[in-house]
């Protein structure tokens, strides 16, 4: 086979990125990136990357971030030239808004061939600016080379600094590059030590002082953490259900009621912050009031500032000091009161024994009930929380339900994920694929859950395509189908639009059936009514991909 300079190139470039720590790359197939692909493949084959093969650039960019999402290391994603390169912006705004580490290489035409109107030929160079820490146009190979690319982008996207960037805050980086032809040729031999991404420079932490009436707010991508902080200052935490912090035993039950309330949330002087709060308009309104304290860890490629007066942190620990107990406690006795119990009575042994035949009639009539009793959505989020442990994963789409479990889940440890860097509906089957293929690597046990709602899976419905030669993750998809979206129930409009136009522009409902589609993409599928069917399919060990559908009323 002809030598290629162009596939020279690329194997030194992925060699690096090995080499500094990428284990995991999503692929799309193209002309212009084949040097690229040959590459990758060829260090897949010798069990030094993970190659993942996507038809779609969108389905690829967010299964990328959720690897990332998951592994906290960078995933090169790569794609051919033209539009290919534009669908992968959803992923790249999520990932910077989020502080997703993502290495983006984008095959390009030379120079010469820009500009002239060339076939899948476009302005590539910046065109993720202002999204990506790091963009840089590479030296077509022959006129200069991509050797110490893989160290810089790596380190950027973990959270380095950079001209224009962030210094410890991680995120997406792009690497345009352009080759001329011939653009495939034998992969040369590299001998690669796999390394490891680089640590973020740890910055002083910011010490906390009792005094202040203080809460803890925990949103998305929080993580253990906030737990700790409310625990070493004895404060309320307030956890979304995506925090990943929703566990211990300084969890507010309840919080937006207790927000409201002038006793509690009127009197907060000081508030917390860590991870991306979204789930609820009176955290936003709380930490929008200008006579409270907010101190904001920062995550993503956005400070948070809604008061205009918040203070910055890169972490925060607690000074000794007497906790305010008389405060804590108020929060403790009133988050008790508006705990949620969706369980199930427990049986009613004796009656079921009983040789009264009243009382064993209706002990049977409970049972019975019990095992029909229809699913709701504050029932389906309760199943699904009970079903999942801290070996499992759940991922949480931009519907309906994420701000029920919000409303009624209680303290759980649970390794949570969700796309909350800008809480958009797209990619969230993707994203969970990529969790479930890093958390289950290796071996590892568990099952990722995928809740969500039927347009939000139908938005995605492309990522249900997986290639029979790659490992099929454990994972379960699990839709509440109310037939169209009923979240704007909660916006304006609802009150306001005719209902006809509500129907149409908003709710879009649809008479898709999810099993064909389920079918179609192979996937095992299950139509469940009742809460004692749903907890046996989410509890049945099973392998591979099951997609189960929850009909919910409108």
């Amino acid at each position: 086979m002809r030598a290629s300079p162009a596939t020279d190139a690329a194997a030194s470039l992925i060699a690096d990125l090995i080499a500094h720590g990428v284990r995991d790359l999503v692929l799309s197939p193209g002309s212009r990136s084949q040097a690229l692909a040959l590459a990758a493949v060829h260090f897949h084959g010798r069990g030094l990357l993970r190659v993942h093969v996507r038809i779609d650039e969108r389905v690829a960019g967010f299964t990328a971030l959720g690897l990332s999402r998951e592994t906290g290391a960078p995933t090169a994603v790569v794609c051919t030239s033209g539009t290919a390169v534009a669908n992968l912006l959803p992923a790249v705004m999520e990932a910077f808004h989020a502080g997703v580490p993502l290495l983006l290489l984008t095959a390009d035409r030379p120079p010469e061939l820009r500009g002239v109107g060339a076939n899948q030929a476009t302005i590539q160079p910046g065109v993720f600016t202002p999204f990506v820490r790091l963009s840089l146009d590479a030296p077509v190979p022959g006129d200069g080379d991509w050797s110490g690319l893989a160290a810089g982008a790596v380190s950027v996207a973990c959270g380095a600094d950079a001209e224009g960037g962030l210094p410890g805050v991680a995120g997406p980086v792009h690497l345009n590059l352009p080759a001329r032809e011939p653009l495939s040729g034998t992969v040369p031999l590299f001998e690669v030590e796999p390394g490891s991404v680089p640590l973020r420079v740890a910055e002083p932490a910011r010490v906390l002082e009792q005094g202040p009436r203080t809460v803890v707010i925990a949103g998305a991508d929080a993580g253990a953490d906030a737990e700790e902080i409310a625990h070493q200052g004895s404060w309320p935490l307030i956890a979304e259900i995506v925090s990943g912090a929703r566990f211990g035993r300084r969890v507010v039950h309840g919080y937006r009621a207790l927000l409201n309330d002038p006793a509690l949330g009127g009197r907060i002087e000081r508030a917390v912050v860590l991870g991306h709060p979204t789930l609820s308009r009176e955290a936003a309104r709380l930490l929008s009031r200008s006579e409270v304290e907010v101190i904001a860890v920062r995550r993503g490629g956005e400070a948070l500032d809604l008061n205009g007066r918040t203070t910055p942190a890169a972490s925060v620990s607690v000074a000794p000091g007497e906790a305010d107990r008389e405060w804590l406690g108020a929060w403790m006795a009133a988050s008790a009161a508006l705990a949620v119990d969706l369980s199930e009575r427990a049986p009613d042994v004796d009656g079921l024994a009983s040789k009264d035949f009243t009382a064993r009639r209706d002990a049977v009539q409970a049972e019975l009930e019990a095992v029909r009793r229809p699913l709701y959505r504050e029932l389906l989020v309760d199943a699904v929380w009970r079903a999942t442990w801290p070996h499992d994963r759940l991922v949480f789409g931009s519907s309906r339900l994420v701000r029920v479990a919000d409303s009624v889940l209680g303290g759980k440890k649970v390794p949570v994920h969700a796309n909350r860097g800008l809480a958009g509906i797209d990619g969230i089957i993707a994203t969970a694929t990529g969790i479930a293929a890093a958390s289950q690597a290796e071996g590892a046990q568990g099952i990722t859950r995928v809740l969500l709602g039927d347009l939000a899976f139908l938005h995605d419905v492309g990522a249900l395509l997986l290639p029979p030669d790659e490992p099929q993750p454990r994972l379960q998809v699990i839709v509440g189908n109310d037939g169209g979206g009923t979240i704007f129930d909660g916006l304006e409009v609802a009150a306001s639009a005719p209902p006809a136009d509500l129907d149409r522009a908003f709710y879009t409902p649809h008479d898709v059936h999810l099993e064909h589609l389920a079918l179609a993409y192979g996937w095992a599928y299950h139509r469940v009514t009742t809460r004692a069917a749903l907890d046996q399919v989410l509890t049945t060990p099973a392998a591979g991909r099951q997609l189960i559908e929850v009909p919910l009323p409108r």
